[in-house]
């Protein structure tokens, strides 16, 4: 049982892409809210996120891990796949 995956984005960024990408290279399914299209969705992300407000940030399950740049260092760690495996 896989941890579900949420990904707060914008059409047009490219770390978003970046960070799905990744994701999608792994097989992982998520959940996409895009912060421009969703009313509300700006404000829920930099709450959930303790003030953040780049996107894209990335939660699996109730954990927040950052955005595309932190999502790729967990991977190069090795603590990526433990994570969205847990």
């Amino acid at each position: 049982m896989s941890q579900p995956v949420t990904i707060y984005t914008t059409s047009w960024c490219p770390y978003c892409s970046a960070a799905k990408a990744l994701l999608r290279g792994k097989g992982v399914s998520f959940t996409e809210i895009d912060v421009e299209k969703t009313a509300g969705s700006r404000a829920s992300m930099v709450q959930r996120t303790g003030g953040r407000t780049s996107v894209p940030q990335v939660f699996i399950g109730e954990t927040h891990v950052g955005g595309c740049d932190d999502l790729h260092a967990l991977d190069r760690s090795g603590k990526l796949d433990p994570m969205l495996d847990a």
